[in-house]
């Protein structure tokens, strides 16, 4: 499962920050206030005369994604109400036009170039603001065009190819161009092929108007224990909304860090999104559950650094595996039952037994356990801290000699 040329690069960058930021922060509700919300387009888009975020500061953005461990930021360029965060000269719905009156993208563009933070963008091919846009009422358009409207694909996909073909050679290096929804099925290759000429070794996701490199699964651990395809999986701090909602319910840590570890122990990526405020700061909720993730994820990082799923080594579907060379490290992902982990066929006992959480040193054994007495001796890890980890992911780092490769 590589591309073998620059795009391998997504196979080192494991963990990313998804940023859905626009006009939407002001209602604080749900990015896509206007399709799920009592709100009508009109009185959505008067929010252009409101959006001021005077404290937006893309350093502090980058403070704490590298506080967490994160590699990259990909950035909402575009939502489905066609409000752009871009200085871009082919709509004058955008944030030029707005009291702010800056680039926002472009600020934040010069910061990750300064920073050494990849930048990946975001487009929404639907858009509920475009007069040339077919809203039809398929999944996430608007119900029909509105007074003043004029339906045309055409016109719209060449505004789609202006807007890209800026995104793309405005903003400098741009590591993943992340298409969403196209609910009217466009089909036009030339659209990835130009961004593939003007950014070279880019990452194209799978929801455009064309063939592209990752798959893009949402708020979910798809089923099995590897990926087949490249992937990289999404999902929010909070369960209601990608956007800010002031009153958002929030996803608990440890579920977090769950589906996290599942992801990446299955050979894919993470990319977890925060809604800025309107004002252009992080909520403090956000900030605090980042730096408990990035803890975690800090200390078992080596779990996942230029590793590979093993899962197949074992048949238990409690934990999974990931494998460089004579090092196994085992997931403890779903939540341990007992005090012990019996790795079933492996009978091979490891020269250590380290819990990366904490450097903790753990028994091992290779025995015959009453429970499995009919069955031949198996590796057995015993005296985890299962009542003293509650909160969190447990990953064992397990040292073998050459014969875990015979």
């Amino acid at each position: 499962m590589r591309f073998n040329d620059e795009r391998d690069i997504f196979f080192k960058k494991r963990f990313g920050m998804f940023i859905h930021w626009g006009l939407y922060s002001i209602p604080a509700w749900h990015e896509q206030i206007i399709w799920r919300g009592n709100i009508k387009r009109s009185e959505y888009e008067r929010y252009v005369d409101q959006f001021n975020p005077t404290k937006f500061n893309p350093d502090e953005w980058i403070d704490i994604a590298k506080e967490a461990g994160i590699e990259y930021i990909c950035f909402t360029t575009k939502h489905h109400d066609g409000f752009c965060m871009w200085d871009t000269a082919f709509t004058d719905y955008n944030v030029m036009n707005t009291p702010y009156g800056k680039d926002v993208l472009g600020q934040l563009a010069e910061a990750c170039q300064r920073r050494n933070m990849a930048l990946s963008l975001y487009y929404s091919i639907v858009d509920w603001h475009h007069p040339n846009y077919p809203n039809m009422g398929r999944s996430h358009e608007m119900f029909g065009p509105r007074k003043g409207d004029l339906p045309d694909a055409k016109k719209y996909l060449d505004f789609v190819k202006n807007q890209v073909r800026e995104l793309c050679t405005k903003y400098g290096k741009i590591y993943q161009f992340f298409w969403d929804l196209n609910s009217a099925n466009f089909v036009d290759e030339s659209i990835n092929e130009m961004i593939r000429s003007l950014q070279p070794g880019i990452l194209i996701n799978d929801r455009g108007p064309g063939p592209g490199d990752y798959s893009t699964p949402e708020r979910h651990v798809p089923e099995g224990r590897v990926f087949s395809i490249p992937t990289e999986a999404c999902q929010s701090l909070g369960r209601e909304s990608w956007g800010y909602k002031d009153d958002e319910d929030y996803y608990s840590c440890k579920h977090i860090i769950r589906s996290f570890d599942k992801i990446l122990a299955m050979g894919g990526n993470y990319l977890l999104n925060v809604g800025p405020k309107a004002d252009g700061t992080i909520a403090q909720e956000n900030i605090k559950l980042l730096r408990k993730i990035g803890k975690w994820y800090k200390t078992v990082y080596e779990a996942f650094d230029g590793t590979y799923p093993a899962s197949y080594l074992i048949t238990n579907d409690d934990v999974l595996l990931t494998k460089r060379d004579n090092t196994v490290y085992v997931h403890l992902c779903n939540e341990p039952e007992v005090n012990r982990v019996i790795l079933k066929p492996l009978d091979i006992l490891p020269k250590r037994a380290i819990l990366l959480n904490n450097g903790q040193e753990l028994e091992c054994r290779v025995d015959v356990t009453p429970g499995l007495w009919r069955e031949k001796p198996y590796l057995r890890i015993r005296n985890i801290p299962v009542d003293e980890m509650t909160d969190t992911v447990m990953v064992i780092k397990l040292e073998f000699d050459e014969s875990i490769n015979e």
